[in-house]
């Protein structure tokens, strides 16, 4: 009996290529690659040319069981785009409306959309996380692009009968992690005192294999079909207790100073980064018991092991 093929766009991404990697190991699947621009993944599973402002150009997806869509225009801080929505809605809207069409017409019996957390909202209250099923609330065009996408997505299942998973994640990290994340671990390495010694919040992370783990359960899972999924690692953390958690992974001290709160938000405000505060001293919390318990998924891997993880990763690259 031949494989079932799976498709993953953005595989030469953060994201997609773990996932490739995680089902050429598996051998269940067989990963088809689909890049916009270079990857290593050449040689060890079929690449495909892939940009979704240019769907129609994309090879026949004729024989593939199963998309998972992991491209997209991403959330930027300082997006430049004069109408920063117009420009979400043409790739993470149009271009994923124009893919699913496509794939339905091939005859693809799931796509998995790899969707947001941004779409419930920007924050919740201490000890009310967010729920698959709860009232959707993005605040910003990434956010309201990833909805209308998963708006349409919907309703094009309805319309075909190829079944639709979502998938919402918060904050993804892991070895190779970029951006916000990579800073932290700079300035703990090198021991820059930090004024985040006395924050209280509570935020839902999810490390790669527990992210990429659940989108493999989705793939073929029945109880998946036309569902929501939240993920995460299952264990939130404040903002104190992940620098904390980093800087023992590092071997490293932390030098958190006990500023208030209040002082670190009224900082933010007179320097118009309201926004920072937030991510650093408001809680986002995801409940992932309709993960658990319709799919009968657990995360495999626990924050502590994946923060020795992406702590050993760090420091192997810093000697090369």
């Amino acid at each position: 009996m031949t494989a079932p093929k799976v498709l993953i766009t953005g595989a030469s991404g953060f994201v997609g290529e773990a996932l490739v990697f995680r089902l050429l190991v598996d051998r269940k699947f067989v990963p088809i690659a689909a890049v916009r621009g270079s990857t290593r993944l050449h040689g060890l599973c079929p690449v495909l040319p892939f940009d979704l402002n240019h769907v129609q150009a994309m090879p026949s997806l004729v024989g593939v069981q199963v998309v998972v869509h992991a491209a997209a225009r991403v959330h930027v801080m300082n997006d430049s785009a004069e109408d920063a929505l117009s420009e979400f809605r043409k790739v993470n809207v149009e271009g994923t409306l124009q893919l699913a069409r496509r794939a339905a017409e091939s005859g693809v019996q799931r796509f998995i959309f790899i969707s947001s957390i941004k779409v419930n909202g920007e924050s919740t209250v201490l000890g009310k996380p967010f729920n698959a099923d709860d009232r959707p609330n993005p605040m910003d065009p990434y956010g309201v692009s990833k909805y209308e996408a998963e708006q349409a997505l919907a309703q094009l299942g309805r319309d075909t009968g190829m079944t639709v998973v979502i998938i919402r994640p918060p904050l993804v990290y892991g070895p190779g992690v970029k951006a916000n994340f990579l800073s932290m671990l700079k300035w703990l390495d090198k021991g820059v005192p930090l004024p985040f010694g006395s924050i209280r919040n509570q935020r839902s992370l999810v490390a790669i294999e527990n992210l990429v783990s659940l989108i493999v359960t989705c793939i073929d899972h029945p109880a998946a079909a036309n569902q929501t999924f939240l993920v995460s690692d299952g264990e939130d953390v404040s903002t104190t207790q992940l620098l904390r958690r980093l800087s023992r992974a590092l071997g490293k001290p932390a030098r958190l100073l006990p500023v208030p709160e209040y002082l670190l938000k009224l900082a933010a405000l007179v320097l118009g980064k309201r926004a920072v505060a937030q991510r650093v001293c408001g809680s986002l919390q995801v409940d992932i018991s309709k993960s658990r318990e319709l799919l009968g998924w657990i995360p495999p891997t626990t924050m502590e092991k994946a923060m020795r993880q992406i702590a050993g990763h760090y420091q192997e690259t810093q000697t090369k």
